[in-house]
């Protein structure tokens, strides 16, 4: 009996590492695969740089250890990154065929481009005018002490595709945060959470708002008075944000690409100062 359970683990750990590895390489468009999800068997081996495979119970385990570290402290990015990646089920699918019916999200799927210090020219974001929408992200990593590089990288998706998508989410955060001019204190932390989770549905996002309990209570109040509705009708109206290639904006107007977008500044207390406009 023993022999025969160990032979169907090892018929089914092929079968899905199989499966996983022809949807990474297959032309678009395609259907989403239950094997993307870590449901049943998952491989045993990684199957790209950093993966970390991890059975079902080892992802529950980490998904509900990781929610409380990062609720008891949101300042651990790396638990907050492995809440983001065990709880995210099927939002990856749909944000993957969300970017497979864009024109701009099939080219980021295709091209794979990374938010880095190596991608990024620093030099020539800084000369741009100062309303473009790159200028507005550089003038924002100098006020908030931020750097590109600050993003974990992902471990606990099985499908490469789906933790491209992650990935791609996780370096694009700081670019929502430079739309907004939104600072990186707590509460307009928890307000662009709010967002994100209006406009691309992660859970992690909404957990985060828990954090809530944290913040004194005149800031909880208009938390959830103000900003919260702002974050739950804006993310709801716009573009979905995964499907924007962002490297093509950075000389576009910043209020001309709101508009495109469907977005709008949230109301004031958590944004940055305007910027002195340059003699």
């Amino acid at each position: 009996m023993a022999s025969l359970q160990c032979h169907r683990h090892i018929t089914n750990y092929r079968a899905t590492l199989s499966l996983s590895l022809r949807c990474s390489t297959a032309s678009y468009p395609r259907r989403p695969l239950a094997a993307s999800l870590h449901t049943g068997s998952v491989p045993r081996v990684p199957v790209y740089p950093g993966h970390i495979p991890l059975s079902p119970f080892e992802r529950t385990f980490l998904a509900v250890g990781s929610a409380m570290m990062a609720l008891m402290d949101p300042r651990r990015g790396d638990m907050v990154a492995a809440c983001g990646e065990t709880t995210a089920g099927f939002t990856l699918v749909n944000l993957r065929d969300a970017m497979l019916g864009s024109c701009e999200g099939r080219r980021i799927l295709k091209d794979r481009p990374r938010v880095n210090t190596n991608t990024l020219d620093m030099e020539k974001l800084r000369s741009l005018p100062d309303n473009t929408f790159g200028r507005a992200y550089v003038r924002w990593l100098d006020a908030c002490k931020i750097n590109p590089d600050s993003r974990e990288p992902v471990h606990y998706i099985d499908d490469p595709e789906l933790a491209y998508v992650m990935q791609r989410y996780r370096e694009t955060h700081d670019l929502y945060h430079a739309l907004f001019a939104l600072k990186v204190s707590a509460m307009p932390e928890l307000v662009l959470k709010a967002f994100e989770f209006a406009n691309l549905g992660f859970p992690m996002t909404a957990l985060a708002l828990g954090a809530s309990i944290n913040l004194k209570p005149p800031q909880r109040e208009r938390l959830w008075r103000e900003f919260v509705p702002w974050a739950v009708k804006c993310g709801s109206n716009a573009r979905c944000l995964i499907t924007v290639y962002w490297e093509e904006r950075w000389e576009q107007d910043l209020d001309e690409l709101k508009r495109e977008l469907g977005v709008w500044d949230p109301p004031v207390g958590v944004s940055l100062p305007l910027p002195v406009a340059r003699a």
